[in-house]
């Protein structure tokens, strides 16, 4: 549904069905941006993705690019998960969780990806929070053949809150998801034979991007302070460190299950008093 003189999506959950949009258009690499905000009050279950897929395409071999908003039980916190698949390795999820410096629900956040030949990063209010190298070590596994964006919200009660320990509870619906200040800067490719069909000087300009020491300090600062999990220290998950992983004096902090030790004394005072630094692309 349409808004603010259509340039906002409201996405709603109720109990009969959940909702969601896609672009018309399949992009090879490029800078893909939305300010979201997220249902309020109880929201265990609820789940509200903001990604790029292939699958309707390549399933067997897809590629996927997500952030995942994963809502709570009241007077707990949304929290953020990314997730990088590449020619449908489904069978490893490298997913990462985090905890938020501000109320999601409150405002519109910007959350973006950009995705060029060797390089992912994910951005929140501008400030990087992951980033993933195309190396030797992930081979085939780097997202490599033109994808959609999509925004969607669904019933995850099975797992997405403690895992599936709390459901979506209908009687709070309908569950509302705000999208806005939609960015789609890529280049389009023809969904028949997957050609390309762009010289935009923004997309090339991408290829180029680095962070600059600020972002980058910023990035680590947000990693070691709201981080939850990481699939490369879940020791249960993956007895043998996967190839692209590497584990530094920093594992002390999580546990065996990839979960931080320090998870249950975050709250979001502490969050609300930090603030971000850095622009979105240094070039």
């Amino acid at each position: 549904m349409l808004h603010r003189n259509g340039r906002t999506v409201r996405l709603s959950l109720d109990q009969r069905t959940g909702a969601g949009f896609a672009s018309q258009d399949l992009y090879l690499h490029g800078f893909f941006s939305a300010s979201i905000k997220l249902p309020s009050d109880y929201a265990a279950g609820v789940v509200v993705a903001f990604y790029m897929s292939n699958g309707d395409i390549f399933e067997k071999t897809h590629d996927e690019l997500d952030f995942e908003f994963l809502g709570n039980i009241r007077g707990r916190e949304w929290r953020v998960q990314t997730n990088v698949y590449g020619n449908g390795s489904t069978a490893i999820g490298r997913e990462e969780r985090y905890g938020l410096w501000f109320d999601p629900t409150e405002d519109f956040h910007q959350y973006s990806i950009l995705w060029i030949h060797d390089k992912i990063l994910f951005y929140i209010d501008n400030t990087p929070i992951r980033e993933v190298i195309r190396t030797q070590a992930t081979g085939g596994q780097f997202p490599s053949k033109p994808m959609s964006l999509y925004a969607t919200i669904w019933d995850g009660s099975n797992w997405a809150t403690l895992g599936g320990r709390y459901k979506v509870n209908y009687k709070y619906a309908p569950y509302i998801a705000e999208f806005a200040d939609l960015i789609l800067h890529g280049c389009a490719v023809d969904p028949s034979d997957h050609t390309q069909s762009c010289q935009r000087p923004d997309v090339v300009l991408y290829d180029a991007t680095t962070m600059s020491t600020v972002q980058r300090s910023a990035m680590e600062k947000f990693r070691k302070k709201h981080m939850t999990y990481s699939y490369c220290h879940d020791r249960v998950r993956y007895p043998t460190l996967l190839p692209e992983c590497e584990i530094g004096p920093e594992s002390e902090s999580f546990h065996a299950s990839g979960e931080t030790k320090l998870n249950k004394h975050r709250n979001r005072a502490k969050r609300h008093q930090w603030s971000s630094a850095g622009t979105a692309l240094s070039v």
